[in-house]
């Protein structure tokens, strides 16, 4: 039992960091496209591009972060 524990806590958190790099990435990418059309540019949306993938990677960073944090406690109390 406590082997599947760990299988879903493993998947929960895989999912996690695909989620906190695909939603920033994928607004970004929208407001780009609006502002392009509203501006008439063609180049805003590349550059809100990076800033999602530099947002999703910053998101990412911090939860591994806190996550293997909790884990060097927890080592430590036992």
């Amino acid at each position: 039992m406590n082997k599947n524990r760990s299988i879903y806590k493993a998947l929960a958190m895989v999912t996690q960091f695909g989620i906190n790099m695909m939603v920033p990435i994928v607004l970004c990418v929208v407001i780009g496209i609006k502002a392009d059309e509203w501006l008439g540019t063609s180049f805003i949306v590349i550059i809100m591009f990076f800033l999602g993938a530099a947002a999703g990677f910053r998101n990412i960073y911090i939860l591994s972060k806190d996550i293997y944090g909790d884990d060097k406690e927890r080592r430590k109390k036992h």
